[in-house]
């Protein structure tokens, strides 16, 4: 790498570390995995624009964490395959162009969050207040949730990137597979003190109030449960809430994953693949999760099939 210059406005970035023989297995893999994502969660935007029976506050919710796995894959897995088939010494990105991934990287992993937290407070609703739920799940308080869910989200992160990109940079190399945050103050040879204090009171506040926030609505949910006689109740408070506790869990265990990783230098390797695939498994498990969970969904993807089996045949 001594033997390349880059003007100031270029980054020379890492990229996933493969080796020559595993290049192209790993672009194909990732290159199936942005194709599934993209057409599941598209479809299931689509199958739920389109079916007039799940234009339900609770699915309407729902179209946010699809939308957002969108945003999170098309960020991501596109310029991975890009540096998997390029040299490192090629593996160049701009520095604007390494902003907006980062703003847009950590935008999908705090919206992962906030999503998952109005989805949480609709089920809330819907099984301890069922008389009210007309009246509270209205179109304006779906509208206003879900523009909570990004507002916040968006706020938070163009602060956390404001507060980096005024800083001066004496570096150019990014040592992670794609651009985020700590990787684009690194570059500065300034005190990053303040950087440091607003990421962890943001990686806190976002923590705390997703899981203080789920637990408290699924103990709520728990003791109506326990505590009622209704049988189908229970059974579709069962069903609704184990759909969307995996999703979250999954969600919390990757970002915890790459948190703890980030505290053990000697397996920085391990916490950059890990990085990789937080931010990639979800976007093509939840699609399949509530698809298959979820049984007015699955109903109406089983009819579809049906449907284009009829046409063809």
């Amino acid at each position: 790498m001594e033997n390349y210059t880059y003007p100031n406005h270029v980054l020379l970035l890492e990229g996933l570390k493969v080796t020559q023989q595993s290049a192209y297995p790993a672009f194909i893999l990732f290159l199936i995995i942005y194709i599934f994502t993209m057409v599941a969660n598209i479809g299931l935007i689509s199958l739920i624009s389109m079916e007039r029976s799940l234009h339900q506050p609770m699915y309407i919710l729902f179209c946010n964490l699809p939308l957002n796995d969108i945003v999170g894959a098309t960020v991501m897995i596109p310029r991975l395959l890009w540096d998997i088939l390029t040299t490192a010494p090629e593996r160049y990105i701009t520095y604007t162009e390494c902003v907006i991934q980062a703003f847009y990287t950590h935008v999908y992993a705090t919206t992962s969050h906030t999503v998952l937290m109005i989805m949480a407070f609709d089920r809330y609703v819907a099984i301890c207040n069922p008389l009210r739920y007309a009246t509270i799940m209205t179109n304006k308080m779906v509208i206003r949730l879900s523009m909570s869910a990004w507002g916040v989200a968006i706020v938070l992160v163009g602060i956390l990137l404001g507060l980096t990109i005024r800083l001066s940079r004496c570096r150019s190399n990014i040592f992670n597979p794609y651009c985020d945050n700590a990787s684009l103050f690194k570059l500065s040879c300034e005190n990053v003190f303040i950087n440091n204090i607003y990421g962890l009171i943001f990686t806190v506040v976002l923590f705390v109030s997703s899981i203080g926030s789920i637990s408290l609505t699924y103990l709520k949910i728990a003791i109506v449960c326990l505590s009622s006689k209704n049988s189908s109740l229970n059974s579709k408070a069962l069903t609704t809430c184990s759909t969307h506790l995996l999703v979250y869990l999954i969600v919390l265990g990757c970002g915890f994953t790459i948190i703890v990783l980030h505290r053990f230098p000697a397996f920085a390797d391990l916490r950059k693949v890990s990085s990789v695939l937080g931010s990639v498994v979800p976007t093509c498990l939840n699609p399949i999760i509530y698809g298959l969970q979820t049984k007015e969904i699955k109903q109406r993807i089983f009819r579809v099939f049906l449907e284009l089996d009829a046409k063809i045949n």
